[in-house]
């Protein structure tokens, strides 16, 4: 089973296409139709995927192109910074790439930014390709053009809108995942299905033992949905000056627990429990039932997700949303449900608000 999804612009113009595949083979298929063949290409990979597909991938890619090279760096967050893409640079000003040339991501999200932002800033921007295998970057770093490192350990501070020429999912790769890794990815997934698509939302719900036990074919229709939704708020808003924001949703308190919990929690576990909270002041609001918030927190928790914390500093989580890339002004532009499968920017939170939903998924005694 294959499929595939076009991504385009606000003038509905095709800018790239996403391909769902359960094996590398078609990848030679799919960049000679986007130009690179002849051309070279560095692939970009971490500790974690360089073993498990850097040489599997060489291996399609080096029959159509003229060179490959490959720049590898340790897994992990925390290497997502300046330096990684200064070395990055450097590899590719020594391998004399042009602007013709390649880059690939190969790896998860981390790859997948850090590979974008050197593209988008190496000779004013080169092309590149993603290639993401894990469940998180399949379902939401690798669509939408936002590229970036972190900066003294707030995410996501430098960085630049780069849209890649080819998403090339093989969703066989993350059977390689342990569980709990796998299962962060579920975070952002609900989240589309919240914000944007109700019946897809139940969907993820029926379909939870088959997503659990990495069904191929589930995972691809799964994908397909989920990026399908991803596409259609970047197509509305590529650079986020508005509706694309509602993908926030989830991360402004996320972020600031993300950025306290740094090795303890996941980036899809974060998103969950920012998710209980932002459906809390939902809740609390009158956008949704008492009911309907539990729906969120089971929605979550079916997936292992979890939806409380222990353990945080809830001033200095508060003082973290002021220092957000999601800040316009003085306002933090927050994310709320006005019912599920609808989401809205809402700059009227207040701080005694996200106190309380603090309150909601911290459980400290």
């Amino acid at each position: 089973m294959s499929k595939s999804l076009m991504i385009n612009n606000q003038a509905h113009e095709p800018i790239y296409e996403i391909v769902f595949e359960t094996a590398f083979e078609k990848l030679a298929e799919k960049v000679k139709q986007i130009g690179l063949e002849g051309r070279k290409v560095c692939i970009v990979m971490d500790s974690n995927t360089s073993h498990l597909y850097g040489e599997k991938v060489r291996k399609v890619l080096e029959p159509v192109s003229a060179k490959v090279i490959s720049f590898q760096f340790p897994a992990g967050e925390l290497h997502k910074t300046l330096d990684v893409v200064r070395d990055i640079y450097k590899e590719l000003i020594e391998s004399h790439f042009d602007r013709k040339d390649y880059l690939a991501a190969l790896g998860g999200g981390v790859v997948g930014d850090i590979t974008g932002f050197a593209a988008a800033t190496y000779l004013r921007g080169i092309s590149f390709i993603q290639i993401p295998t894990t469940l998180l970057s399949q379902s939401d770093s690798s669509v939408g053009g936002k590229t970036g490192v972190d900066f003294d350990g707030y995410k996501n501070m430098v960085g630049a809108f780069c849209m890649p020429k080819l998403v090339y999912m093989n969703v066989s790769t993350l059977s390689t995942m342990d569980e709990r890794d796998y299962l962060s990815g579920m975070g952002e997934v609900v989240k589309h299905g919240l914000i944007r698509d109700k019946k897809f939302f139940d969907w993820l719900k029926i379909n939870h033992e088959k997503i659990c036990s990495q069904d191929n074919e589930t995972l691809i229709e799964m994908d397909y949905h989920n990026c399908r939704i991803k596409g259609e708020v970047v197509e509305e808003d590529p650079t986020e000056q508005g509706i694309r924001s509602l993908l926030n949703f989830g991360h402004t308190l996320g972020h600031a627990i993300e950025k306290q919990k740094a090795g303890e929690l996941y980036h899809g576990e974060c998103v969950s429990i920012g998710a209980a909270a932002a459906a809390y002041i939902s809740m609390k609001r009158g956008y949704l039932t008492k009911d309907e918030l539990q729906t969120v927190l089971d929605a979550f928790t079916s997936f292992k997700l979890p939806i409380t914390v222990t353990g945080v500093d809830k001033e200095a989580a508060l003082a973290a949303t002021k220092s957000d890339k999601k800040m316009q002004g003085n306002q933090i532009r927050f994310i709320l449900l006005k019912s599920l499968g609808e989401a809205v920017v809402d700059k009227t939170v207040t701080m005694d608000e996200m106190r309380e939903a603090l309150d909601f998924v911290c459980q400290d005694a």
